[in-house]
């Protein structure tokens, strides 16, 4: 059974930097593209980025571009997030995504992990 785990939430402050990473057990997922998600205290789930199968095109949501990179490993089936320049608004739990299609906001067929915390403050 395909499961992925987070890890690297924490608490910073502005203008700090994190990395966050996912593992992806029980299943080679190299030809499928993965992805991270996140959801605001009272608010919606929301796209973050992703990246194609194998080291395909990256994607990013506007308000995190040119502040996030999001990369993977394909040997060790490993998702990482470096943010950068951590604002309060990104104060959210981060989702680990992976898909056999393309990762949009839309895109219902996901498996999710468990979610890692960040906490930015001001």
């Amino acid at each position: 059974q395909l499961q992925l785990s987070e890890s690297g939430g924490g608490v910073v402050q502005a203008g700090d930097s994190l990395r966050l990473s996912c593992e992806a057990s029980g299943r080679n997922i190299s030809a499928n593209a993965m992805g991270w998600f996140r959801q605001a205290p009272g608010k919606q789930r929301e796209f973050v980025a992703a990246i194609g199968y194998g080291n395909g095109g990256r994607y990013y949501a506007p308000a995190v571009q040119d502040r996030f990179t999001i990369s993977r490993d394909l040997a060790t089936q490993s998702l990482y997030l470096q943010m950068d320049r951590l604002e309060p608004k990104d104060t959210a739990v981060y989702y680990c995504v992976t898909s056999r299609k393309l990762i949009t906001p839309n895109t219902k067929q996901m498996t999710w992990g468990q979610g890692t915390l960040v906490t930015v403050s001001s």
